[in-house]
């Protein structure tokens, strides 16, 4: 119920991207906020205020011109208890609106005429073509000087059978987009790189070295410091798990890709948190082919893998500090001695440690962050709580 308390305002304008607005509308009702929805002329071509109506449980605004206001001004009545308007999908010609200021209908004149506390999204659907289309463009590039927020658009299959940039956000991407817009922006401006997942070490080609990990909190804290206002990339090993919408995800497998993605990136980061739980060895030689059963027990030679976190904290601490390094670890036992001791080992200013087979694959998680100060634990939560505390905590220490 992460938008509990808030009252949003809904707005579709023409596209066949209005089929998703109906499932949107019920994902924002699950998460706490009351819904109002308006729609344009040109969106009631698409899907019917009924459908929105019976979904939202308020009538649809439809017009300026409505007689069933007491005093005339919907586009006042409306806003002044919204706390966020969103349009998705939002087409070309609306975007062209927003942009050079123009309130011809209701839904225009609700965004031109809010209050400026109220914050406005706008999720843009439309044909490749379209999109790519300088005026569009230009007409984006202002919508974002002025601080609106724009969703999107994906990449993919179009309802028009092209391929490309265009697709609005499926409705659970916008719905994280809405989360974020009210999360506190303390890392706005800031480059944050961060490691998740296992890695996978192989010894045959079907056979490896790795570990229980799911990747569930570095991709939480991937979505926190998103939602914080940085600009995110994620190093991730292989997971099952979806990409933080706003995240830029490079896949990797063993080790050596993992600290090949991270160096070939760490200057331009303005803060590194190694999250992912890296194998600590590899195979010397991995075998070409299946090793058989029948051949007997197999003797592997193992060799240490790079020091992922070690490493880029040498190169910070080489290159005047940069980026802000913060360690995880995941103990079985003894956690706060072995955490300090690996934070010292590792020279990282702050290291987050919990019990690794208390949280591996699970939807929570406990931590414990170690830095000079000493020891502040984190109450056990689900992880993308506990994300959203450990961005505060870092933005924090980098002021």
């Amino acid at each position: 119920m992460e938008l509990q308390g808030k009252h949003l305002i809904l707005g579709l304008t023409g596209g066949i991207a209005c089929y998703k607005a109906a499932e949107l509308c019920r994902a924002l009702g699950k998460q706490g906020a009351t819904v109002q929805v308006a729609m344009t002329g040109s969106a009631t071509r698409f899907i019917t205020p009924l459908t929105m109506q019976a979904l939202s449980g308020r009538p649809v605004a439809l017009s300026q011109w409505d007689s069933g206001e007491p005093n005339g001004m919907p586009h006042i009545n409306l806003t002044r208890a919204a706390d966020a308007i969103v349009i998705a999908p939002c087409s070309a010609d609306f975007i062209g609106k927003l942009a050079h200021g123009l309130a011809d209908d209701l839904l225009a004149t609700l965004c031109i005429g809010r209050p400026s506390r109220v914050k406005l999204l706008v999720a843009p659907a439309m044909n490749v073509e379209m999109w790519q289309q300088a005026p569009v463009q230009r007409n984006v590039a202002q919508l974002r000087a002025d601080g609106v927020i724009v969703l999107g658009p994906a990449e993919g299959e179009q309802a028009c059978g092209e391929i490309g940039a265009g697709r609005m956000l499926e409705p659970q991407q916008i719905v994280e987009g809405i989360v974020a817009a009210f999360q506190p922006q303390v890392l706005a401006g800031r480059r944050v790189l961060l490691t998740a997942g296992p890695t996978y070490e192989p010894i045959d080609p079907v056979r490896g070295i790795t570990n229980l990990s799911s990747g569930k909190m570095g991709y939480a804290i991937a979505r926190a410091a998103r939602e914080a206002g940085a600009e995110v990339t994620l190093v991730s090993g292989p997971t099952a798990l979806a990409c933080p919408t706003g995240v830029a995800r490079i896949d990797v497998r063993s080790a050596t890709q993992m600290l090949d993605a991270v160096m070939a990136r760490v200057d331009a980061s303005d803060v590194f948190i190694g999250v992912a739980a890296v194998a600590d060895w590899r195979v010397v030689s991995a075998a070409k082919g299946k090793l058989k059963k029948e051949d007997g027990l197999p003797k592997l030679d193992l060799e240490p893998n790079p020091d992922i976190l070690a490493t880029v904290a040498r190169h910070a601490q080489s290159s005047g500090h940069k980026p802000y390094c913060v360690g995880f670890a995941a103990e079985s036992d003894n956690l706060d001695a072995h955490a300090e001791a690996k934070r010292l080992r590792k020279g990282v200013p702050l290291l987050a440690g919990n019990l690794g087979p208390q949280t591996f694959g699970q939807d929570d998680n406990e931590l414990a962050l170690y830095d000079d100060r000493g020891i502040t634990r984190l109450p056990r939560a689900d992880k993308l709580m506990l994300a959203r505390l450990l961005i505060r905590a870092i933005a924090e220490r980098l002021q």
